[in-house]
C-alpha cells in the first residue's frame, strides 16, 4: 500500500488528462449509441476526477509549495478542463445540478489557473501550452450543451464568447509551441490537434443550441460565420492527426508514458467532433469515419489503461521492497 501511495504522490497534474480521455470517450461512445459503455466510461471518470480533486485540495492545505509550482505548469489546466469535459457528458443526460454544479467549478478554476500558467509561458513548450484554448472551449462544449438543454439563450451567448476566445488562445499559444515536439514529444503534444478538435466540438454544440428549442441566439450571417469557422476547425484537426500520426510512424514511441493521456484525449476529442459537426452541419457521411475514429480511440484507451495499471503495480512492488529491506531484522 505504502508503495502505491509513492506511485499516486508522484502523479504530475498531467494526469488529469486521464480524466479528459475517459470522459471524451464516454462522449464518443454515447454518440454512436454504445450507451453501456458510454455510461462504464462515465462512471470511471467521475471516481478518477474525485480522486484527483481529492489530490489537488490536499496539496492545496498540506503542500503549498508544491501546489503553487504545480499551479504555473500548463498541466494545471488540466483541472479545469477535465471538469468542464464531465460536465459536458453529464449535460447530455439533460440540465441537471451535477452538471451545473461542475460547469460553475470548471469556471472558477478556469478563471484561477489560466491567468498565471499564461503569465508563465516559455518558448519552446510541449503540446500542454495549448491546454489554454482546451479549458476554454471545455467551457464553451459544457455552457453550450447545457443551453441547448435548458433552452438559456444567455448560456449559449456565453458560450459562443468562450469559443471566440479560446480561438485567440490557441492562436496566442502557437508560437509557444516546440514544434520538434512533433517528432520529440512523450505524447502532449497531440494536444495542438486535441485543441482543435475541442473547439470545432464547441461550435457544433453552439449550432445545435441555436437550433433547438426556437430560441433566437444569432442572425443568419452570424451563423454562416459560425458554421464556416466549425469545419474549417474540424478540416485541420484531421489534417493535424495525419502529420502527428505520419510523424509517430517516422519516430515511434512505443513506451509507456503518462503524457500518453494526452494522446488518447485528442483522438475521442476529434471522434466526438467529427460526429457532432456532422450532424449540425447536415454531413451525414461524416458519421462513419466518426465511429471508426470511436474505436480507435476507445483501443487507444485501453492501451494506456493497461500500461498506467503496469506502471502502478512495477512502483507498488518496488517500494513495498525497498520498504521490507530497510526493516528491522
Amino acid at each position: 500500500m505504502s508503495g502505491l501511495r509513492t506511485w499516486w504522490a508522484g502523479r504530475s497534474p498531467a494526469v488529469g488528462s486521464a480524466v479528459m480521455a475517459t470522459g471524451i470517450v464516454s462522449t464518443g461512445l454515447h454518440l454512436i449509441g454504445a450507451e453501456t459503455l458510454s455510461l462504464a466510461a462515465l462512471a470511471l471518470a467521475g471516481v478518477a476526477w474525485a480522486m484527483l480533486g481529492i489530490g489537488f485540495v490536499r496539496r492545496l492545505v498540506l503542500d503549498r509549495g508544491r501546489w503553487a509550482a504545480e499551479a504555473r505548469s500548463p498541466a494545471a489546466l488540466t483541472a479545469a478542463a477535465a471538469t468542464s469535459v464531465l460536465a459536458a457528458r453529464l449535460a447530455t443526460l439533460g440540465p441537471h445540478p451535477p452538471a451545473e454544479a461542475l460547469l460553475a467549478l470548471a469556471a472558477v478554476l478556469w478563471a484561477a489557473l489560466l491567468p498565471v500558467v499564461v503569465r508563465h509561458w516559455q518558448s519552446r513548450m510541449p503540446g500542454a501550452v495549448f491546454l489554454c484554448c482546451v479549458a476554454t472551449q471545455g467551457l464553451a462544449v459544457s455552457a453550450a450543451a447545457l443551453a441547448a438543454a435548458g433552452h438559456r439563450a444567455w448560456l449559449a451567448h456565453t458560450a459562443l464568447v468562450l469559443f471566440w476566445l479560446g480561438l485567440v488562445l490557441y492562436a496566442v499559444a502557437l508560437p509557444h509551441f516546440d514544434v520538434r515536439q512533433v517528432l520529440e514529444g512523450p505524447g502532449d503534444h497531440w494536444v495542438a490537434g486535441g485543441a482543435l478538435a475541442i473547439s470545432a466540438l464547441a461550435g457544433a454544440g453552439l449550432l445545435t443550441a441555436g437550433d433547438t428549442g426556437g430560441l433566437y441566439l444569432w442572425n443568419d450571417d452570424d451563423r454562416d460565420t459560425l458554421r464556416t469557422t466549425t469545419v474549417l476547425l474540424l478540416a485541420l484537426c484531421l489534417a493535424a492527426c495525419v502529420v502527428l500520426l505520419v510523424a509517430e510512424s517516422v519516430r515511434p514511441r512505443l513506451r509507456y508514458d503518462q503524457n500518453r493521456w494526452a494522446t488518447v484525449f485528442p483522438l475521442g476529442m476529434t471522434a466526438a467532433a467529427t460526429l457532432s459537426v456532422g450532424t449540425a452541419v447536415g454531413v451525414p457521411w461524416l458519421g462513419v469515419p466518426g465511429q471508426v475514429l470511436v474505436w480507435v480511440a476507445v483501443a487507444g484507451w485501453l492501451w494506456v489503461a493497461a500500461g498506467t495499471v503496469t506502471d502502478a503495480v512495477r512502483t507498488a512492488r518496488a517500494g513495498s521492497g525497498e520498504v521490507r529491506s530497510r526493516a528491522p531484522r
